[in-house]
Parts: C-alpha cells; sequence; structure tokens
C-alpha cells in the first residue's frame, strides 16, 4: 500500500466511524514510516473536513459528529504517541476550552491534538469552564488566540459573554469559536473573529487569525 491509498482509506474510515479500523491503518502508517504529524493532518484531517460536509448537507447530524469524532480519536491516540517532542508548540499560544455549563469535550480535544501538531502552544481548561477563566487564563499565559467549543444552544450563549470580557481586557487577542450550534452567523453576532466546522479545519482557520494578529501589530 503507497501513502496516498492509506490516507484515503483511514480517511473514509473516520467518515465511516469506523474505530478498529482507523486504528489498524495508524498503525500501519508507522510500520511504513511515514510522518505521524502528515498522517493526522492528510488521512484524519481530511476525513474530518468531509465529515463536516455531510454535516452541512444535513446528511450527519450531532450523533455522527460524535462517532467520527471517537474513530479519529483512536488514530490519534496512536499517532501522537510517536510524534518527536519540541517538534510544535513554536507558532503562537491559543487558550481552548468549552464554555461554562458543557461537558462535551471530544471535539475540543481534538481540535487541541491538530493545534498542537501544527505547531501551537494549547493552555487547554478542560470542559464546563467558568466564563472568567478565559480571560484569567489569556492575561496569565499572554496568548493570542481564545479558542472556545459548545454542543449546545444554551451553553453557546456564554460564548458572547466571554468574548465582551476579551474585548475589554486584551482587545489584541483573536476568539475562535465552535461546536455544533456554531454558524457564521453566530460569529458575526457574537463578535467573535472566526470559527471551525470540524477539526479538519481548524489549523487553517487558525493560520488567518495568526496572520491578521500581525498584520494589526
Amino acid at each position: 500500500m503507497d501513502r496516498e491509498k492509506l490516507y484515503i482509506q483511514m480517511s473514509e474510515a473516520v467518515v465511516k466511524f469506523e474505530e478498529e479500523r482507523v486504528a489498524e491503518l495508524a498503525e500501519k502508517s508507522l510500520e511504513m514510516g511515514l510522518d505521524p504529524v502528515e498522517t493526522i493532518l492528510h488521512a484524519l484531517s481530511a476525513g474530518m473536513l468531509i465529515v463536516g460536509d455531510l454535516f452541512e448537507k444535513k446528511e450527519y447530524f450531532v450523533p455522527e459528529i460524535l462517532m467520527c469524532a471517537e474513530a479519529m480519536q483512536a488514530g490519534l491516540d496512536i499517532l501522537q504517541a510517536r510524534i518527536p517532542k519540541g517538534s510544535t508548540g513554536n507558532k503562537g499560544r491559543i487558550v481552548i476550552g468549552t464554555v461554562f455549563g458543557d461537558v462535551h469535550d471530544i471535539g475540543k480535544n481534538i481540535v487541541k491534538l491538530m493545534l498542537e501538531v501544527g505547531g501551537y502552544t494549547v493552555y487547554d481548561l478542560g470542559r464546563d469552564v467558568p466564563l472568567e477563566k478565559f480571560v484569567e487564563e489569556v492575561n496569565r499565559t499572554n496568548a493570542d488566540i481564545v479558542a472556545m467549543s459548545a454542543m449546545l444552544t444554551t451553553t453557546m450563549m456564554g460564548m458572547k459573554k466571554v468574548i465582551e470580557m476579551i474585548r475589554e481586557s486584551n482587545p489584541r487577542v483573536r476568539v475562535m469559536i465552535g461546536g455544533a450550534p456554531v454558524s457564521a452567523e453566530v460569529v458575526k453576532r457574537f463578535g467573535a473573529d472566526g470559527y471551525a466546522k470540524t477539526a479538519g479545519t481548524v489549523l487553517e482557520e487558525a493560520e488567518k487569525l495568526f496572520k491578521r494578529i500581525k498584520q494589526d501589530a
């Protein structure tokens, strides 16, 4: 099996939420000597991009998203352990967490890993995070971006309050939001700077926000 074929098969396994198959192919990629970071980006992330498209088309819903995320996690667990220490964390600082009242963190955990393998230092506040904690952590770490997620419409409303507090405390910081109820309209209404539809698009969105930070500096 060549590299491209393996990447395609792994991404398809993510879409079909085949955890065992994803894990098997992750192990195979290591046996082939493939770079684990490249495999994450070009196979697992590619699969989540497809999942995001299916969600947009209303062919997949939250339960399918969560199962796909678990399948992706099966591959990440294997590949992450083989990423050389010191190969990440130089591109910028990001604070991440799920907002207060929301205990759904599968997507957040995947986004965290994607950002780490993409070269960012990530400060993970975990799940069900008190709103003021985001601001406190930004000030403590001098972070460039805050990334918040929510799976419920009710908890999503906390994002707006966090954004308001961050604008007052440190207007330089950019805010990225995500989760099932989040849309471009919500981003505009809440005053966020951007959002990632899926874990597969988070690196692209982070790059855009860091470019804006540099332009405004």
